[in-house]
């Protein structure tokens, strides 16, 4: 069994898009790296590029351990495991039938628990990423399967990550929550909309998702925030989710539809791969950011919450400041701007005597 010091790393869809970025920036620490996804003409380029590899469907638990056995015998036992394996559709939920949502969540929940189970099966100690979106908090419209599978996402990984707590356990199980990523999901995507789907702005780069996970890995990180919109969106909900239904309701619709015309229902890769290159971007990079904030979600939300309050302390001070001297202004004798003298005094009466 090939020796690699346990710096072994397994990536759960990570033939394109935000596992492919990942890919990259993994070899560059000079990990050895196994992936798992469908597409075999991505996974033949990611052998040339001396990445192990196996395919498999992620939603199969059965699949997705006999994949998970094969990496492990032949790399090693992991210390970094990622899952980040993804399906969605655009449409209308009406529109929408069983077997599409249902598949968009074997895939995106599913891929990410059947990871999970198989990475506590092997790994001793490291770390476990997970990949979550934005929409885990604030949903959108024409991808409520995907919003479900990802709000779904952020309860398992709690769960599981408490029963680690409890364990004492030296895996460390983080979640990475996304904004609107140029990747190739937009060009493959099954969707029923009249226009080719885009992500909404704004757009970042698969390498800014990338450096989000090593800082997972770094730092041991519960859960970090990508982004200015996905802060937007999760103190946006907490405050004001009424608000975002109706702006949802608006901009969330016309957001995802380009100025590209589809050629009606566009059958994607939900039950199949696509042929596509193994590439982390898709075919918005012309606005598409290299750097985004990344932040730790649970100083952000302490940062927020205490600071709320502080800011109502300090408008409330100087709203009572500028009361009191308004006060004051009306309290103090109103003087002649000729004179001086006091009107209570005697004024002009005064003068003349």
């Amino acid at each position: 069994m090939p020796s690699y010091d346990n710096k072994v790393a397994i990536i759960i869809g990570g033939s394109a898009g935000v596992g492919r970025a990942t890919v990259d920036a993994l070899l560059d620490r000079g990990y050895a790296v196994g992936v798992v996804a469908r597409g075999r003409m991505r996974l033949d380029e990611l052998e040339q590029m001396g990445v192990a590899t196996y395919g498999a469907d992620a939603g199969d638990a059965g699949q997705l351990d006999a994949a998970a056995d094969h990496l492990v015998g032949r790399l090693g036992t992991p210390t970094v495991w990622v899952n980040c394996a993804m399906a969605t559709s655009f449409s209308a939920f009406k529109d929408t039938p069983a077997e599409d949502f249902e598949r968009v969540i074997r895939t995106t929940l599913m891929g990410q628990v059947n990871g999970t189970r198989a990475a506590l099966r092997h790994m001793i100690r490291g770390n476990i990423v997970n990949i979550g979106s934005g929409l885990s908090y604030r949903a959108v419209p024409l991808q409520s399967a995907y919003c479900a599978a990802k709000h779904a996402i952020n309860g398992f990984t709690a769960s599981v990550r408490s029963e680690l707590i409890a364990e004492d356990s030296p895996i460390h199980l983080s979640l990475v929550q996304l904004p609107a990523m140029n990747t190739p999901q937009f060009d493959w995507a099954r969707s029923r909309l009249a226009q080719q789907p885009q992500p909404a702005p704004p757009v970042y780069t698969a390498r800014v998702a990338a450096d989000a996970v090593l800082r997972a890995i770094d730092t041991n990180a519960r859960e970090l925030f990508v982004g200015n919109s996905v802060l937007k969106l999760v103190f946006g909900q907490f405050l004001v989710p009424n608000y975002l239904d109706n702006r949802m309701s608006r901009d969330g619709i016309t957001g995802q539809k380009s100025d590209r015309p589809a050629p009606g229902v566009q059958q994607g890769n939900l039950y199949e791969p696509v042929d596509y290159p193994t590439s982390p971007a898709g075919s918005y990079g012309d606005r598409a950011s290299d750097s985004g904030v990344i932040v730790d979600a649970d100083r952000a939300r302490k940062g927020v919450f205490f600071g709320l309050p502080l800011l109502a302390l300090a408008a409330g001070v100087a709203a009572g400041l500028a009361g009191a001297r308004a006060n004051r202004s009306r309290r103090l004798p109103q003087r002649d701007a000729r004179t001086a003298i006091p009107r209570d005094f005697g004024g002009d009466d005064y003068r003349g005597s």
